[in-house]
């Protein structure tokens, strides 16, 4: 009876299936079908590979594994992987750190594939002894994982909350490079979503305001100094109104010394023109999502939250007990 070997109904997510028997007769019937590819390996060496179609072994077709064995009519021992070529998806996620060791949550969804089974087989099959279809899909979800928290922690958290478009292209490339060298073709990347935690998120609403780090210690500081005034209530108005806009106060320039007097019949010296009118103001920002919003909006037109407000009119951010730029107690 001729031996057929033949992978059957493979699972929707399976890449690799090892045939159980290693010892494999001359003439045996080999079933490729499309998008698959079956590797012949000995004692850990890849040796012939044959692609779609049905096959009889003979010397012709394993020419590599013949010179090994010998003989023609003897059986002879082989390890024979199947491998599916075509394409698979996988989700991602998990946690990592940006630029500025903010503590970032990520996830998404990447669509990849076998480009070159030699190099997939020695890198991964045989290089991690994987030989099960769901350890090498776990094995590949983890690389693909731990690259890409490797590669987001290169970028600051307002790249990832405002441009993530461009960081998903700049981290998809990284990682493209990064599959190449196990023989996978990454095909896309998708991030579907980051996060951070609250005290972020109300750091992120002020460097995005105002686009410095300075700000953020500020706000920092007013919130430690809104903590304490709180546990006075009979001093923590008044005192609120006065210190907490001097801390968002920018450092005072350097007070230029008058100019020497000029000689008797010289020139006046011309005075500086008047300083460009003030820019105007900044768009309002929404402290949860950092999206720009309508001015004097109580609700986010993007996430739904509800806008917080000081008396007099201006945002801040949760948790707040005085507005950092009127000073105002909030309620």
């Amino acid at each position: 009876m001729v031996e057929v070997i033949e992978w059957v109904n493979p699972g929707e997510d399976e890449i690799i299936w090892r045939y159980p028997n290693e010892v494999i007769k001359w003439g045996a019937q080999l079933i490729v079908h499309e998008y698959e590819v079956a590797v012949f390996m000995r004692d850990g060496k890849i040796y012939d590979v044959l692609g779609p179609g049905r096959h009889t072994l003979t010397t012709q077709n394993l020419p590599l594994l013949y010179k090994l064995v010998g003989g023609s009519n003897s059986p002879f021992k082989a390890t024979i992987i199947f491998v599916s070529m075509k394409q698979f998806q996988g989700r991602y996620g998990g946690e990592t750190q940006t630029r500025e060791l903010a503590p970032v949550k990520y996830y998404g969804v990447y669509w990849f594939k076998v480009a070159d089974p030699v190099l997939f087989i020695t890198e991964v099959v045989g290089g991690q002894s994987l030989y099960d279809a769901s350890d090498v899909t776990k094995f590949i979800r983890a690389y693909f994982n731990e690259g890409m928290m490797k590669h987001l922690s290169a970028y600051s958290i307002v790249d990832l909350f405002q441009n993530l478009d461009m960081v998903s292209t700049q981290v998809k490339v990284k990682l493209m490079e990064d599959f190449r060298r196990l023989g996978l073709e990454l095909v896309d990347v998708k991030i579907e979503g980051v996060n951070t935690t609250d005290e972020w998120r109300q750091r992120l609403f002020w460097l995005m305001q105002t686009g410095n780090a300075q700000a953020v210690m500020q706000m920092d500081t007013v919130k430690q100094v809104a903590a304490e005034l709180g546990k006075s209530p009979g001093a923590g108005m008044g005192t609120g109104m006065v210190l907490v806009p001097q801390l968002f106060q920018q450092t005072a320039q350097p007070v230029q010394q008058a100019p020497a007097q000029p000689y008797a019949g010289a020139p006046a010296p011309q005075q500086p023109q008047q300083a460009a009118p003030a820019q105007q103001a900044q768009q309002e920002i929404c402290p949860y999502c950092g999206k720009p919003i309508p001015p004097g909006a109580r609700f986010c037109p993007y996430c739904g939250h509800e806008i917080k407000r000081c008396p007099n009119g201006h945002i801040v951010p949760e948790g707040a007990k005085f507005c950092p730029v009127c000073g105002a107690k909030i309620e």
